[in-house]
């Protein structure tokens, strides 16, 4: 970002500080505005939306630890990660400039300070601000896959590590959780990411229609058959191949599935000569592996052929991490796309929605963040901006615990069958559940194996 576009906050309680600051400023930039309290950081926080922060490190004279400025300055993290924070210090002490930069800020400067140079520092770092932001653009910002918590990190090392086969996938989670972009990534990180990926909800298959589409027909098969049609198998020929829903296709439907699969051949309707295929198999359900795995319901030698890897997506309520993040996202994308480009959350709405258990996890949030937009005449979304969906009613809470329980369950199961497989060989275990080891003890320890 060019400094003449920025808009800055100054905090110190030093009028002439402020004053100095704000004449120096006031032609190189947008906007600067100066703050001599401190408690009213949070305030300006939640009214404007800030390129960069100078913060004094001391607000009182007779104390001069820097503690202030600390505390201040992880308040500021907490509420506006992004924002880069330069901190001001009467003192050049090393000790005092090294630990607020492990604290999250960007640089320092001391006072008195040198214009040119004070100006210059703040340029670089609204340059490494717009460098970073880019360099930070990939794969999972592309199809909108977003998280920091714990066990998305777990995700996304292991998509790193299964994409570059050709293992099957089976993704489980709950509706809502993004088991579409999980399968999305995998195939753009792939070896076959310049061909098809064909997503089919299988679910919503009748079976009077399952055999026609997936497996495609020649004219005169039956009575609407006008022309020949390729299947949606045979159009994911050397791509990628998402059956999404798979849980929920009857055991006629699977016993044809497993056919194709098992010969990797695919024979269309009215037609005996079969056709050869080369896919990438992506599955999904809402399902638990434990229900899957009922003979009555699914057939377990399909479950073998579609099951090489599992990943577990958990439900939004079990990573709050996540939530303000995936929230401006969304903000951000209908800013855009209803012509309010600077909304922001205020304090009260960030706390609401971390409170909330999201039963309808990600997807509900996006319709969350979308009405609030709408909705709102201000570019500061407020607590009561912030409205769950009369949708997700009071029942849904007693289910909320018993899915949760079921997604453990099904943790604990596969990182145990896992560790037996690989002798008990941590190191390995870890290597194919996609994880590192040290995340593994931890499950270990939690699911007191």
């Amino acid at each position: 970002m060019n400094i003449k576009d920025s808009k800055i906050l100054v905090i110190d309680d030093d009028k002439d500080v402020l004053t100095a600051i704000s004449l120096l400023l006031k032609n190189e930039t947008t906007e600067v505005i100066t703050e001599k309290n401190s408690e009213n950081i949070i305030n300006h926080l939640s009214k404007n939306s800030f390129d960069l922060i100078l913060l004094d490190m001391n607000f009182n004279a007779s104390i001069n630890t820097g503690n202030e400025g600390i505390y201040w300055l992880n308040r500021i993290k907490e509420i506006k990660k992004d924002v880069p924070v330069i901190m001001i210090t009467a003192y050049g002490d090393i000790d005092l400039a090294i630990r607020s930069l492990k604290n999250g800020a960007s640089d320092f400067i001391v006072k008195p300070w040198n214009n040119q140079k004070l100006v210059e520092i703040i340029s670089e770092t609204l340059s490494k601000k717009d460098k970073t932001t880019k360099q930070n653009k990939n794969v999972y910002d592309e199809i909108d896959l977003i998280g920091k918590s714990e066990v998305m990190l777990d995700i996304f090392n292991k998509i790193e590590r299964v994409a570059a086969t050709d293992a099957n996938i089976l993704i489980l989670g709950e509706n809502g959780t993004g088991k579409d972009l999980i399968a999305k990534a995998i195939h753009k990180k792939s070896l076959r990411n310049k061909e098809a990926y064909t997503k089919v909800d299988v679910g919503a298959l009748t079976e009077s229609i399952f055999e026609s589409e997936l497996f495609g027909y020649k004219k005169g098969a039956f009575t609407d058959a006008k022309e020949d049609r390729l299947g949606l198998i045979e159009a994911a020929n050397k791509g990628t191949l998402f059956l999404d829903e798979i849980g929920n296709i009857s055991l006629y439907q699977q016993a044809k599935l497993l056919t194709v699969l098992q010969n990797r051949q695919v024979t269309k309707l009215g037609s005996h000569s079969p056709q050869s295929i080369d896919i990438r198999l992506i599955c999904a359900t809402n399902l638990p592996l434990k229900e899957l795995s009922n003979e009555t319901k699914f057939r377990k030698d399909l479950i073998y052929r579609i099951n090489t890897i599992e990943i577990i997506v958990p439900p939004l309520r079990t990573r709050k991490d996540d939530i303000i993040l995936l929230a401006d996202h969304f903000i951000k994308i209908y800013g855009d796309k209803y012509f309010k480009q600077h909304v922001e959350l205020d304090i009260k709405a960030i706390s609401k929605l971390k409170k909330y258990n999201f039963p309808g996890n990600v997807r509900e949030l996006q319709y969350i963040i979308e009405r609030a937009i709408i909705m709102s005449d201000n570019e500061i979304l407020k607590e009561d901006d912030i409205v769950f969906s009369p949708i997700e009613n009071e029942s849904t809470k007693s289910g909320d615990s018993e899915n949760e329980t079921k997604l453990s369950a099904i943790e604990k199961q596969t990182i145990l069958r896992v560790i037996e497989k690989n002798n008990g060989n941590i190191t390995k275990a870890a290597k194919e559940l996609g994880i590192t080891r040290t995340a593994l003890y931890r499950r270990l320890s939690k699911y007191e194996i």
